[in-house]
């Protein structure tokens, strides 16, 4: 089942010491500003609640896990500030993920393209299914993955994001990202993949509490200067999206 509402959904239920963090929108689990905007509130959440040691962060359905952020917003962008604000929205959301107090595990069950693999890169773990291909597609439309760009390549190195940005028509299959570093497992099947989600969830959240959270600042060492440099990667892309090139593309997929 997959959610219908227009602004998305977001659900969140914790047990056994695990957040499961589901979001949905019914244009293949993308996300408009509202609902990154809850994403990154509900993650900050999270990060003081006691009672949570482990977020399992997934999407609703059994095909895409996420098609990156709201085209239909991106294409009704007129001015700069509002550019700015449309790419704040995964900018703010990755600092969420990496200044947040908790390891958050992944689950990738399908398709996933632009911001999607920004999560999914920002996520401390992550594992997925054949299905889980990815994709980074703007330079294809004028643009690029500026504000997602430091998390791929912290995970996947400059080479990986070189080869996914440049290469903007490709797709790379589950088994290129789990080479490169962005998945940890990858399974043939989403009943495989819950599986071993569950059992790894349950094991994590069993650990020490302040192992955990030492662990998580030794893993995102040396990002502190990233509030700065998503706002500034944000603010190119926000005026990037109003090049001719860009309007151009642009106009070809106005409904």
């Amino acid at each position: 089942m997959t959610t219908s509402r227009e602004n998305g959904s977001l659900y969140t239920h914790i047990e056994n010491k695990i957040a499961s963090l589901e979001f949905g929108h019914p244009a293949s689990n993308s996300f408009p500003s509202v609902l990154l905007d809850r994403l990154e509130k509900e993650i900050n959440k999270l990060s003081e609640d006691d009672s949570v040691n482990v977020i399992l962060l997934k999407s609703e359905g059994e095909k895409a896990f996420c098609a990156g952020a709201s085209f239909d917003e991106l294409i009704e962008i007129e001015d700069l500030e509002t550019g700015k604000q449309f790419f704040s929205g995964f900018a703010k959301v990755i600092n969420a993920m990496r200044k947040c107090k908790k390891l958050i595990f992944g689950r990738v069950q399908g398709k996933t393209v632009g911001g999607g693999v920004g999560l999914v890169a920002a996520c401390d773990y992550a594992m997925a299914t054949e299905a889980a291909a990815i994709k980074l597609s703007e330079l294809s439309i004028g643009i690029g993955p500026f504000v997602i760009a430091p998390a791929v390549e912290r995970k996947i190195g400059v080479d990986g994001l070189a080869e996914m940005t440049l290469a903007a028509h490709e797709w790379k299959n589950a088994y290129w990202a789990k080479e490169k570093g962005l998945y940890a497992k990858v399974f043939e099947d989403l009943k495989d993949l819950d599986n071993e989600v569950a059992y790894f969830t349950e094991k994590l959240a069993s650990y020490n509490p302040q192992a955990l959270l030492e662990m998580k600042k030794t893993l995102w060492k040396d990002t502190d200067h990233w509030t700065e440099l998503l706002d500034e990667r944000a603010a190119i892309s926000g005026e990037l999206v109003l090049s001719d090139f860009t309007k151009k593309a642009l106009a070809k997929f106005k409904k």
